[in-house]
């Protein structure tokens, strides 16, 4: 049945943010060639170039966009994707009528195919082989794993994962990995065929080669759909199946298995260890234990070797303390380690060592590096649990002068609040670490001072606005505090935002037009509160004329009434 848009314009300005959004609304008359099918929106948008914009929704209703402007060859929801969007919303009427349609040309065309005799629809094939070089490769190795040739059908699998062709300097770019992971999917197609073919013991061989290749090739493609991260699962799962079939040697295969997991190239594959319990058997399961053991003794700190191990005490359900002992051999210098036994020991009923264990990998942080954060909470709430509220705040105020950032003050003043001691002490005592630092200028952190963030989260606007003048705040600040008190103190606001207009009066650029209207917007607003509206006028009047040359900013400005 054919069925409405299942996504909102609510959808659309999440799935692009604020300024994507607000950017899709300027390109509505620039979409053409739009097209409804059952699953997919097509268009076509005019920007720079003529863009191609395609929207599919789920069975959910849930909406994806794909675009070939740069922005959307990053994986972005683009303005274009959100102009196609709000445009087929706009038809939103007639989408269960062209729905409709798609789906009776679909069984029109399934209709017309089933009454094609055979030699029709072989002409029809052989038609469109002259014409796809595509489809060619498909039905090629559709007809390799239906023959005997092994060797043709290894070929054939290894050159659709063969990234090259696809590699632009020698990396497939996010607008190439489409196109690359739907040809490689075509080599999982084919590994199975030969599983259920009855060759499921080449499937196993191939598959390995397949599986190594892939994880050669994995760091050189930009993944950001996860379109090779499936091909790669395909192929692991195809691995499996045909494992589950032929029954491979189980001593060989644990061999191969341990092998590949340790493997740095077993990044771009899923593949559990213990999925293969059945192939293995006991004999495949003893050489697996001894492999394992013997590579994390040679390696204890190696990430796989350890993961490894966990996997192969857990699964033979080997005692806590061997688990500890793994874990302890490799100890994270910002305590996450100590969290990971304390949380072991935490389940199995031993709190008081795992509170022992998480107050240790508070003591061994890294000063440079600082805990870990879930392991701070972790030990604040046992703390707090046995009414040790005091200990949270010492813990919490530590924490602030060690790494003083607007999360560790927001941190102390919840636990000091908790414990009904902000406003008697900590509050004074935890600005005063954060003035100590010194302004943005003559201290050591980026992004302005932590001081006016934390007063400005407090609400204590007039003492943030004074920590400014002191010159604490940077220009980002400035803005936010000028925002904050604007309704009150629309003077003061109005200087921040003309202060912030000057130098976007010499760069170019749409990101500097759109902040430009922002600001002249903002001191719109307060030359209204103030009275002095004739006064922008002039003001207005006189930028305009010095930026007349500038199309872009002057078509906004018009867009947006200034």
């Amino acid at each position: 049945m054919a069925h409405a848009l299942g996504f909102t314009d609510e959808d659309l300005r999440r799935l692009a943010g604020a300024r994507s959004y607000e950017r899709g609304l300027g390109y509505l008359s620039a979409v053409s060639r739009l097209e409804i099918d059952e699953t997919a929106i097509t268009a076509a948008v005019d920007g720079t170039d003529c863009y191609e914009v395609e929207l599919t929704e789920d069975g959910d209703g849930r909406v994806t966009g794909r675009c070939d402007c740069p922005y959307g060859q990053e994986g972005n929801f683009c303005k274009h994707c959100v102009a196609v969007g709000l445009t087929a919303l706009g038809r939103a009427e007639s989408v269960p009528q062209q729905r409709s349609a798609a789906a009776s040309r679909t069984r029109l065309l399934d209709t017309w195919l089933e009454s094609r005799t055979r030699e029709e629809l072989l002409a029809l094939v052989r038609e469109h082989l002259a014409d796809d070089r595509d489809l060619r490769r498909r039905l090629e190795l559709r007809a390799a794993t239906a023959g005997e040739d092994t060797g043709i059908v290894r070929e054939r699998i290894l050159s659709l994962l063969d990234t090259r062709p696809f590699a632009r300097y020698g990396y497939v770019e996010y607008a190439d990995a489409r196109a690359y992971g739907q040809q490689a999917a075509e080599a999982v197609t084919a590994l199975r065929a030969l599983t259920v073919s009855g060759r499921a013991s080449d499937a196993v061989e191939v598959a390995r080669e397949a599986l190594s290749a892939l994880g050669r090739t994995y760091g050189e493609i930009d993944d950001s759909d996860g379109l090779i991260g499936d091909v790669a699962t395909g192929l692991a799962e195809a691995h499996l199946e045909a494992c589950l079939d032929a029954r491979p040697d189980p001593v060989q295969t644990a061999d191969w298995l341990v092998t590949h997991l340790l493997d740095d190239l077993n990044d771009a594959t899923d593949i559990d260890l213990f999925d293969y319990h059945e192939v293995l058997g006991e004999p495949g399961l003893a050489r697996t234990r001894e492999l394992v053991v013997a590579a994390w003794r040679a390696n204890p700190k190696g990430w796989a070797e350890k993961y490894l191990m966990e996997r192969l005490l857990k699964a033979d359900g080997g005692s806590l303390d061997a688990l500890i002992a793994v874990h302890a051999a490799d100890l994270a210098p910002n305590g996450h380690t100590h969290l990971v036994i304390a949380k072991e020991l935490e389940t199995a009923g031993r709190p008081p060592e795992a509170l022992e264990w998480a107050e240790r990998g508070l003591r061994e942080a890294d000063p440079e590096r600082g805990p870990d954060g879930e392991l701070v909470a972790f030990v604040c709430e046992r703390y707090a649990r046995t009414g040790r509220l005091a200990d949270v705040v010492t813990l919490r105020r530590d924490l602030l002068r060690a790494r003083p950032t607007l999360a560790a003050y927001q941190d102390l003043r919840t636990a000091a609040r908790t414990a009904g001691t902000w406003q008697a002490s900590e509050l004074k005592r935890a600005r005063e670490v954060l003035r100590a630092l010194g302004t943005p200028k003559t201290g050591r952190w980026y992004g302005g001072s932590v001081l006016v963030d934390a007063l400005m989260d407090d609400g204590d606007l007039d003492t943030a606005w004074q920590a400014a003048i002191d010159g604490y705040a940077d220009q980002r600040q400035w803005l936010a505090l000028a925002d904050r008190i604007r309704g009150r103190r629309p003077a003061d606001a109005l200087t921040v935002y003309l202060r912030g207009i000057e130098p976007l009066r010499k760069q170019t650029g749409d990101s500097t037009y759109e902040r430009m209207t922002e600001l002249l917007l903002s001191a719109r607003a307060c030359h209204r509160a103030l009275g002095t509206e004739a006064e922008f006028a002039t003001y207005l009047a006189a930028l305009r004329a010095d930026q007349k040359r500038k199309r872009k900013l002057t078509a906004r400005l018009d867009q947006h009434g200034l």
